[in-house]
């Protein structure tokens, strides 16, 4: 085989294995109800200490992502605008960033994103609580009693989570 048809080959195969590693990585589970959402008490982008704990008695969208993250960043704009259709029913989203180039690569995206909902800054003690995130996106839906009900690895639309927020809400 010449030098240029490999040079062809070569990308396209590596493509192919990567869409096949994120498709086959893209899962949702639903949890049996009695998996109690692990307390961590982080900082926000402003230094502030976030306690998940706090969010208690509302419906939790955790969200672990990073901005490097395809994936991650198309869901960003369905969690805004979730966030401003039904916070004031109940909904608390909170984002999980993992990049790690910390705070002075997260607040210019949060910013140029008008992210509003809460973003701190995520740790492996954390990720490790939560069982291990070994894909990004990681969502966590939990109910107002702070327990796990669904799982989801991988990139999911408006509508997968507003369905799952109406049934909690």
């Amino acid at each position: 085989m010449n030098i240029k048809k490999r040079f062809l080959i070569f990308p396209a195969v590596l493509m192919l294995l990567i869409v096949a590693g994120l498709l086959s990585c893209r899962q949702s589970s639903a949890v049996g109800g009695s998996s109690m959402a692990p307390d961590f008490t982080l900082n926000d982008l402003d230094g502030k200490p976030f306690r998940m704990s706090d969010t208690k008695g509302s419906v939790v969208i955790l969200d672990f992502w990073a901005t490097w993250c395809p994936p991650c960043r198309m869901e960003i704009p369905h969690f805004e605008a979730l966030y401003k259709q039904y916070k004031a029913k109940g909904l608390e989203i909170v984002g999980v960033a993992l990049d790690r180039g910390g705070i002075k690569v997260i607040k210019p995206f949060i910013k140029d994103a008008g992210v509003t909902y809460p973003i701190v800054i995520g740790n492996q003690a954390v990720a490790n609580a939560y069982g291990g995130i070994r894909g990004i996106p990681t969502t966590f839906i939990i109910d107002r009693e702070g327990r796990i009900v669904e799982k989801a690895v991988g990139y999911r639309n408006k509508e997968f989570f507003e369905s799952r927020v109406k049934e909690l809400l």
